[in-house]
């Protein structure tokens, strides 16, 4: 909890904070006040809208009533987190029909928000990147989260028989039409995303990637440059330095999970070491270990957006509550050779 001594300094939080909300209100104020934490907004790309550096993923709302769903809904409006991440996939599309419903009860409005959804992949199809079905992804987007825009379209996975200007043709359409406003991509390497870059007529702002303490990769060949082991192999290209230089900002998608879907790190007994150090920071910053999972991705100078997607409004809390967490140098690398990683 904040002490007397912190109060000042919440308050000057708090007052920058709020002129960065969309629009400013007095409800607003009154909920960051008595927060316990202040998040931090971060340029989205070249776009430079002032968004939460924790977004709320809503691929698992379809699992909720409405009624639960406006809790979370609530509850990330409360916590200062403006930016929700769907896709046309999640829940076959019901993750989007959940929030929009939720959406309409909600205490946060449209204009308060950044709303952002993802397109290309097609169960039985894989990928398609057709000038058709983008347009048509976005319209059903539209249509079940009860909004007339998006602020962000993202390319949901590579598809190898893209064709840069199809997807060029589909972005102008999109964006003259007002449907979309700005573009980014998910899961793509540097080549991929120059070569499509070449041909659109907006600049893509957003990879999103999977990156956190147990999904290193895009990190450990660089700190394993010149050395015979495969760490040093660049599977990914240098995505986090080419995301720095093109000022695309990162998003960090499953940022607790391990392997390919294999499972939570958290309280996880196959990773003892990694749980200990985390417990013993979490201890000693009175927060959570998931609020430390969440710091350390932020303690990166690439200036992450960390994707939140638990649909449990307590959880989420305490996961966003890393946001507020100030990691050092030596704890940043404590916690990285804990989850099993070494250095030259």
């Amino acid at each position: 909890m904040i002490g007397q001594h912190d109060k000042l300094g919440r308050f000057v939080s708090a007052t920058v904070y709020i002129f960065s909300l969309k629009p400013y209100t007095e409800h607003n104020l009154a909920i960051i006040l008595r927060r316990d934490f202040i998040l931090k907004t971060i340029d989205l790309g070249y776009s430079h809208l002032p968004v939460s550096n924790v977004a709320l993923g809503i691929m698992r709302m379809d699992a909720l009533d409405v009624a639960q769903a406006t809790k979370v809904l609530d509850t990330a409006a409360d916590l200062g987190i403006n930016y929700i991440d769907s896709a046309d996939i999640y829940g076959g599309g019901q993750s989007s029909t959940i929030f929009g419903q939720a959406l309409k009860q909600a205490h946060v409005s449209r204009d308060q928000l950044y709303i952002q959804s993802k397109g290309g992949i097609v169960p039985g199809k894989r990928y398609d990147f057709s000038k058709a079905h983008l347009i048509e992804a976005v319209d059903g987007e539209l249509q079940r989260l009860g909004v007339d825009y998006l602020d962000t379209f993202l390319l949901h996975r590579p598809d190898a028989l893209m064709e840069p200007a199809e997807v060029a043709a589909a972005f102008d359409e999109l964006q003259m039409s007002g449907k979309v406003r700005h573009f980014g991509v998910s899961n793509f390497n540097p080549m991929q995303v120059d070569l499509l870059q070449a041909a659109l007529n907006q600049r893509l702002i957003i990879n999103q990637l999977q990156f956190g303490i147990m999904h290193t990769g895009a990190i450990d060949f660089g700190l394993h440059t010149n050395m015979q082991d495969e760490r040093s192999l660049n599977h990914d290209g240098e995505i986090i330095e080419y995301s720095r230089l093109h000022k695309m900002t990162i998003q960090a998608w499953s940022p607790y999970q391990y392997g390919n879907f294999a499972g939570v790190f958290l309280d996880n007994p196959k990773f003892p070491e990694l749980n200990n150090a985390m417990q013993q920071l979490a201890d000693d910053k009175h927060v959570t270990k998931s609020a430390i999972a969440t710091a350390w991705i932020l303690r990166h100078p690439a200036h992450f957006q960390v994707i939140l997607g638990t649909m449990n409004p307590e959880h989420l809390k305490q996961n966003a509550a890393g946001a507020d967490v100030d990691l050092t140098r030596q704890e940043w690398y404590d916690i990285y050779f804990a989850a099993g990683n070494d250095l030259p």
